[in-house]
């Protein structure tokens, strides 16, 4: 099918100045990183990498991804963003980029404070009970104790991790991943984010979980905050985002508003 229009958001054409603030700059990103194969491991291996290290010759299996090609665009207080994509399109890589997680090759990336990324993969301590999680998500966060404190019960009521037993008191090894995914997004969501990046984070949850999910993020908005939303849910993204940016193979291939985009990213899925 014929290649979608890339669109992109630009100045008030009508001379009205452009009063917006921006959040997060992507000045012609491109992110490439190592993926190691499996190398050798018998005898002789140290060896042969001491000479690879010294002749400069790459690794054998080692090769570099190109995740994120030339991407520019300009975020904005009180937008929440949706990124769209087909699998292993950069959308998670580039949201790293942005945490300052992931080197950025060739560009730059310019942000407001420090963005806050939020995945389904976030580190909590497995052998922790929740309750001891949400105290070091929430402090790691920039919380203060008392602000924890204030803040717990609201924190595991919104997760709804205790609806069918008190597993906030339980390890966090014996969650299962939506469980997980949700005590995660209810932690960073107890705190207001200049910029907030989520990851999938949605997907995991059932409707009434969800529906508080974008309740939140409205609230975030509504406060000057700027929200990213990775989803493969198209659904999620056109009730939750205002804009969407579509990735495909690295590439930046529309950003406009959500039901334009999701529409023409509905219809190359179709023609696929």
């Amino acid at each position: 099918m014929a290649e979608p229009t890339r669109t992109t958001r630009t100045a008030d054409t009508t001379g009205t100045p452009d009063t917006r603030v921006p959040t997060v700059i992507a000045d012609e990103v491109h992110v490439v990183y190592k993926v190691h194969g499996g190398g050798g491991k018998g005898k002789g291996s140290a060896t042969a990498a001491l000479s690879r290290i010294f002749s400069r010759r790459p690794a054998p299996g080692v090769r570099e991804v190109h995740a994120v090609k030339g991407v520019s665009f300009t975020a904005y207080k009180g937008e929440a963003i949706g990124l769209i994509g087909t699998n292993g399109s950069g959308k998670s890589t580039l949201l790293a980029a942005i945490a300052g997680l992931q080197p950025v090759a060739r560009g730059r990336i310019y942000s407001h404070g420090q963005p806050s990324l939020l995945g389904v993969n976030a580190a909590l301590m497995n052998d922790l009970s929740g309750e001891r999680n949400v105290v070091l998500g929430g402090l790691a966060m920039g919380m203060s104790r008392q602000q924890v404190r204030e803040r717990y019960q609201d924190i595991v009521d919104f997760s709804g991790i205790n609806e069918k037993g008190d597993f906030v008191s339980l390890p966090m090894r014996t969650y299962s991943s939506g469980m997980g995914a949700r005590l995660r997004f209810a932690i960073a969501a107890a705190k207001d984010h200049d910029v907030l990046m989520i990851d999938e984070a949605l997907a995991t949850g059932d409707a009434a979980f969800q529906r508080r999910s974008q309740a939140r993020i409205e609230e975030l908005r509504e406060r000057a905050g700027t929200v990213f939303l990775v989803s493969h849910g198209i659904g999620t993204v056109r009730e939750t985002c205002d804009r969407a940016i579509w990735l495909e193979a690295g590439v930046l291939r529309m950003d406009g508003p959500a039901a334009e985009v999701c529409d023409a990213y509905e219809a190359f899925s179709a023609g696929r």
